[in-house]
């Protein structure tokens, strides 16, 4: 009897370890490339895999936020299974939602502690497609040490912005440096630089391209022309030629380098310019970017976590994407590597305001942040912003005069419009 029941228990033991083996899986998840984005989620997701039994592997993706959606539009469209965690571009939702879980019932606890903007952001036809990741801004860095050498003040508007630049510019090359410059930004024309343009054009009354509420085509034609007429002012001024093949890395590491004065990036770099490589370390100040006559304006970004309908692990998917979302994790995040929470109670947290100065001004700029037209034009923004950048890359060039490009950005959003979005 003794042994036919330690037979039995030891089966029973076999056979509930056999059905742990069972549960255990092996998932697949797209991070970030830029930055110390992989690094981050790769030390998260080990973490994560060593508390629950699982193995997970990061899928290596484009830099590039345009080359990564048409890699999910051709993984989404076989219905495939090789990854079963994605990471989401604000403006993705609506265009690729419907291959995403519904997160509802899974986040019903966490969904109201988030900024409901990004929650509504990520919200297509009720459903919860993705939760947040981190949120980003549009931000003006600049060198405190050169601003205090030649006398010149954190700029406010983009008048003074642009004197500030040149002033700057001219001293450090007259002291030698030929290759130094006022300003670098994303200029190549890729969805980097509809952010820059929504920014100048909103700071100066110029509407948002399409009206986030109405769909309407919101382009004031002066405004808008006079905005690109600016920024295309920069070009082989107080802003490298070069700068029109730039995207956020390569604004990062002229600027890293200690090779311009003004950088506007995402918050992701603030981290990158302090680390013990960086020739800017403690000479950096950060600021809201230069007002327009309309005021200021930010670009909402930064990254969701989703799950893949056709992903074969969904609740661990789905646990995974809760872990890395959660407010935990973002409190490190933040923490280790500025990221921007998307928990507007962290925005209070003492250790979280420690780690980065202004980190306390920022729960008031995305509260404020301008979205891109993604949500009301849907499956068509990725050839509405197309559209925005090109428009803006043929007055950079210097191809087009500023008013004449937003008259044909009008009339080409209007045809991608026809009746309806």
């Amino acid at each position: 009897m003794t042994l036919r029941l330690t037979h039995k228990l030891l089966a029973g033991a076999v056979m509930l370890a056999c059905a742990g083996l069972a549960q255990a899986a092996t998932l697949t998840i797209s991070c970030g490339t830029v930055g110390q984005d992989y690094d981050s989620c790769k030390r998260l997701t080990d973490e994560w895999a060593r508390k629950t039994g699982n193995t997970v592997q990061l899928l290596s993706i484009p830099n590039s936020s345009t080359e990564i959606l048409d890699l999910y539009k051709k993984m989404f469209a076989s219905h495939a299974a090789d990854v079963d965690v994605v990471i989401v571009d604000a403006v993705w939702p609506a265009q690729i939602g419907e291959h995403l879980l519904d997160l509802k019932e899974a986040a019903s606890d966490e969904v109201k502690k988030h900024f409901p903007a990004l929650i509504q952001n990520n919200t297509v036809h009720e459903r919860l497609v993705a939760l947040p990741w981190f949120a980003d801004v549009g931000l003006l860095y600049y060198r405190k040490d050169l601003l205090d050498k030649y006398q010149q003040p954190v700029p406010k508007t983009w008048e003074e912005f642009t004197h500030a630049a040149r002033v700057v510019q001219e001293g450090e090359r007259q002291g030698g440096r030929a290759d130094f410059s006022g300003y670098v930004w994303e200029g190549k024309a890729y969805e980097g630089l509809t952010c820059n343009a929504l920014e100048w054009v909103h700071s100066d009354g110029g509407g948002t391209f399409v009206d986030n509420t109405t769909g309407q085509i919101s382009i004031d034609v002066a405004k808008t022309g006079g905005a690109f007429d600016r920024a295309a002012q920069w070009v082989g001024t107080i802003s490298p030629k070069t700068v029109l093949g730039f995207g956020e890395e390569e604004a990062r590491s002229v600027f890293q380098n200690g090779n311009a004065a003004f950088m506007r990036n995402w918050h992701y770099v603030w981290d990158l310019l302090q680390g013990a490589d960086s020739r800017v370390k403690d000479k950096v100040g950060v600021a809201l970017l230069p007002a327009g006559e309309a005021g200021q304006s930010a670009t909402l970004g930064g990254w969701q976590l989703g799950v893949s309908k056709y992903s074969r692990h969904q609740k661990q998917a789905t646990e995974l994407v809760m872990y890395l979302t959660s407010e935990k994790i973002q409190k490190r995040r933040a923490i280790e590597g500025a990221y921007m929470p998307t928990y507007p109670a962290l925005y209070r947290d003492s250790e979280v305001k420690a780690s980065s100065p202004f980190f306390g001004e920022l729960h008031d700029v995305l509260e404020k942040a301008v979205p891109r037209p993604a949500a009301i034009t849907a499956a068509r923004y990725n050839a509405v912003s197309a559209s925005i950048w090109d428009a803006a890359h043929e007055v950079l060039k210097g191809q087009t005069r500023g008013e004449e490009a937003a008259k044909k950005l009008k009339d080409d959003l209007s045809r991608l419009k026809g009746e309806q979005w």
